[in-house]
């Protein structure tokens, strides 16, 4: 599968641990990544500032759905199974 270009699902609902530029603490789970653009691109594609968690992800229908939408609620409620006590 293909990423859906403007989707950003992946750089809004999950928490990011590792340092991202302008964000040197991450970013919380539900928050808009600073890197992406106003439509949803990533600045940081193929630069080697990118963070290893986004260049481990891949597009999948499990994880991003059929929509935007559903690739938010799915990526959203693994956030919170995921989540330390």
């Amino acid at each position: 599968m293909e990423c859906r270009v403007g989707c950003a699902a992946c750089c809004i609902a999950p928490s990011i641990s590792s340092p991202i530029p302008g964000m040197a603490d991450g970013k919380p789970a539900g928050v808009r990544c600073n890197q992406l653009t106003a439509d949803n691109r990533c600045r940081l594609f193929g630069c080697v500032e990118r963070p290893a968690v986004c260049l481990s992800l891949r597009a999948s229908e499990e994880m991003c759905g059929s929509s935007t939408d559903e690739a938010l609620e799915r990526l959203s409620e693994w956030e919170l199974l995921t989540r330390p006590d």
